[in-house]
């Protein structure tokens, strides 16, 4: 056991610091908010701008990145930790220039892992890391213990909200919660479905005050996605409205928002750690244990 855990620190010591993807978990506090729509959709728009990018669908039980692609997933996160298949391996190609990995149910197995599996998982990541531009993590409804240690370990988390009150609440409650287990996260915020574009703004608005007021915490907005019935059509036909309307005002406004993204972050001259070098610190202090 001594050997199996020294084999093990030696592995996560090894890791190089070789360029990373650049890590966005996308969350909102409550669900129906449109947070998986806003991840595909943006993924598929740094596809288009020459990125390389993978969507890791983490809404375990709830997970439809797949079905809003119009696209089957025939292998799932379960199967890395049940079947042994490595993260490359259950990666899936899509028509539309990005890659995407389906939710299984078995995520909350990830946080309770044997050395060996651990070991591995860390090892894929990794890999995985290298690979590509962006990693784009499509997280369950708020936040729970079991997804924490990914939140707190991306680069940056896109807080996704309605101006519906209970959509606000949940939004800073989701906040607050990371916010307490790490000061140092970096959130950027998007409303979704609003009727005009007032209404968005003066929703984040508030929750950028709140924030600020409260936890001493700055936040970035994004900007407003209004609501628009050319996204219930594209979701009809399985087809990401990035792409069956690409001239239309929410498509562009995608972009819009992407690159309010890019000037916020090239105006940052913070320097953080990247998320493989996170997940090892968290999993080699909490989590790997040889069993």
């Amino acid at each position: 056991m001594r050997d199996q855990a020294e084999q093990l620190r030696a592995k996560i010591n090894s890791m190089n610091d070789a360029k990373q993807a650049k890590t966005i978990a996308v969350v909102s506090g409550k669900g129906g908010v449109g947070k998986s729509n806003v991840s595909t959709n943006m993924a598929i728009a740094l596809a288009k701008q020459g990125n390389k990018v993978l969507v890791f669908d983490l809404d375990i039980g709830m997970g439809n990145i797949h079905v809003l692609l119009g696209l089957n997933a025939p292998f799932s996160i379960s199967d890395f930790i049940k079947h042994h298949m490595n993260l490359e391996e259950i990666v899936c190609s899509s028509p539309y220039q990005i890659s995407y990995i389906s939710a299984g149910n078995s995520f909350s197995e990830i946080m309770d892992l044997d050395g060996g599996t651990a070991m591995r998982l860390l090892d894929n990541i990794e890999r995985l890391s290298l690979q590509y531009d962006y990693i784009i993590f499509d997280m369950g409804a708020g936040a729970t213990a079991s997804s924490l240690e990914i939140l707190i370990a991306v680069d940056d988390v896109f807080v996704v909200t309605t101006p519906e009150p209970t959509a606000i609440t949940d939004a800073y409650s989701m906040m607050k919660y990371i916010c307490m287990k790490s000061s140092e996260t970096q959130f950027y915020l998007i409303c979704n479905r609003a009727e005009k574009e007032k209404e968005g703004l003066i929703t984040l608005q508030r929750l950028q005050l709140t924030m600020e007021k409260f936890l001493q915490k700055q936040v970035s907005i994004l900007g407003v996605l209004l609501e628009d019935s050319i996204v219930r059509k594209a979701v009809a036909k399985q087809t990401p409205f990035y792409v069956e309307f690409p001239n239309s005002a929410i498509a562009k406004k995608i972009d819009m928002l992407l690159q309010n993204y890019s000037d916020v972050v090239m105006t940052s001259f913070v320097k953080k750690e990247r998320f493989v070098q996170k997940l090892k610190s968290f999993w080699r202090n909490n989590r790997l244990k040889v069993k």
